[in-house]
């Protein structure tokens, strides 16, 4: 990028690797330049705990904050009755009021551990569109929102068009959500000062709706800034680990599992993602990146305890990497290792391996373990697991067991009464 940023925001951004798109960089760098720039980026409440995938833009508010800006965390109470049909396949499930409650709250402890809230001028602001959306008069809505709005130019997005050219059904009520999120930037813009709006750059249509909106409604200069849809070097949606989703609340995912999933960073990603998801400085990411063979992997070691200090602490990042090595390097079992609790009861008359690599999280169906089993990748108390018929009795798990998927995976199973 040719662009040379006068603000300490945007050099942050673009040094760091941060930005895909902006919809006008030299009017955003002086704004930035000249003071506190309100700038928000909405969460929809789908899900109690914020995942993997929304860790890039979280780290982008904490730059903001700390390079003087003011974070605005909106959570679509409102926009979630909707759901954001953007670069999805099919039609989000619906939720009632007391479901996105719920996940909002579940959602809320996240943001605490990277951003500052409070009254001061750069203290983030929590907030939640429900509390104008819920009480829009539909009729008064479209007459003074929706008018501003082109139906050809809304089927142009590229979040739209990838839909309806798969012929797959956009729904009425999802064609809607664009119009809703352009109208929270101008809302937030008229009750904060809100100029900035910051997301995924598959949300670029919907940044660009909010400002062409101020314009017209308003005659207000808001902007726009994206961040790139990061996969992994090996093609994976960043977010996603063997197991499932990489949730961001402890009670959904432990800091063990967390600490893990960094530590198995692909070696070419190490240095990508220590600039993205580090505070480290970008001189000492460059490094670790170029690093090779066995210092790789401590480098591994290094964003795994970064990014997981930032998330759960820095206590819980060095239980992680004790508890790794311990099981990595001694063969021991580790006192944080994920754990399934089994009810003595249901030990009694046996319980199939196979089941309790399943509800241990180590493979996703019974079909997946047998095949774990059946190509040498699973083990028992760090013994090769060749029986997938094999059944542990109360006996047989009187003290933890110890599972293993590969190298890398492992959890305990213990009793309780």
């Amino acid at each position: 990028m040719t662009f040379q940023p006068k603000s300490d925001f945007l050099a942050v951004m673009i040094e760091r690797g941060f930005v895909a798109d902006c919809t006008d960089y030299a009017g955003l760098d002086a704004a930035l330049s000249e003071g506190v720039v309100p700038t928000y980026i909405g969460y929809d409440a789908t899900a109690k705990s914020l995942h993997v995938g929304h860790l890039l833009n979280v780290m982008m508010l904490r730059w903001l904050q700390k390079t003087g800006g003011k974070p605005i965390t909106l959570m679509g109470g409102g926009t979630t009755k909707v759901g954001d049909p953007s670069f999805r396949a099919d039609e989000r499930p619906l939720l009632g009021p007391e479901q996105i409650a719920e996940n909002i709250a579940g959602m809320k402890g996240v943001f605490a551990k990277y951003l500052r809230y409070g009254e001061g001028p750069t203290d983030a602001l929590m907030l939640d569109n429900a509390e104008w959306l819920d009480g829009l008069n539909y009729l008064e809505f479209l007459r003074d929102v929706g008018r501003h709005f082109s139906v050809n130019r809304m089927l142009s997005f590229e979040s739209v068009k990838s839909r309806l050219d798969r012929e797959q059904s956009l729904s009425f009520l999802e064609f809607n959500y664009m119009i809703l999120q352009a109208y929270d930037f101008v809302e937030l813009n008229r009750r904060h000062g809100c100029r900035l709006q910051m997301g995924g750059s598959d949300q670029w249509g919907n940044i660009v709706n909010g400002t062409d909106l101020a314009r017209r409604t308003d005659g207000a200069e808001l902007f726009g800034l994206t961040s790139p849809l990061l996969t992994t070097s090996d093609g994976r949606k960043m977010g996603k680990s063997q197991s499932g989703a990489v949730w961001l609340n402890a009670d959904m995912l432990s800091p063990y599992e967390f600490w893990q999933f960094w530590r198995n960073t692909t070696d070419a990603d190490v240095g990508r993602f220590a600039k993205l998801y580090t505070e480290l400085p970008v001189e000492e990411c460059d490094r670790l990146g170029s690093l090779g063979g066995a210092e790789i992997n401590e480098a591994k070691v290094v964003l795994a305890g970064e990014v997981t200090t930032l998330c759960h602490g820095r206590e819980a990042a060095e239980a992680a990497e004790a508890t790794a090595r311990e099981v990595f390097e001694r063969g021991g079992v580790g006192d944080d290792l994920p754990t399934l609790a089994l009810p003595r009861a249901e030990a009694a008359d046996g319980v199939s391996i196979v089941q309790l690599i399943v509800r241990a999280g180590l493979a996703k169906s019974g079909k997946e373990a047998r095949r774990l089993i059946a190509e040498g990748g699973a083990r028992i108390d760090d013994a090769p697991l060749t029986d997938a018929g094999l059944m542990l009795d109360t006996g047989a798990l009187a003290s933890p067991v110890k599972l293993s998927a590969g190298r890398k995976r492992h959890a305990l199973v213990t009793l309780e009464d």
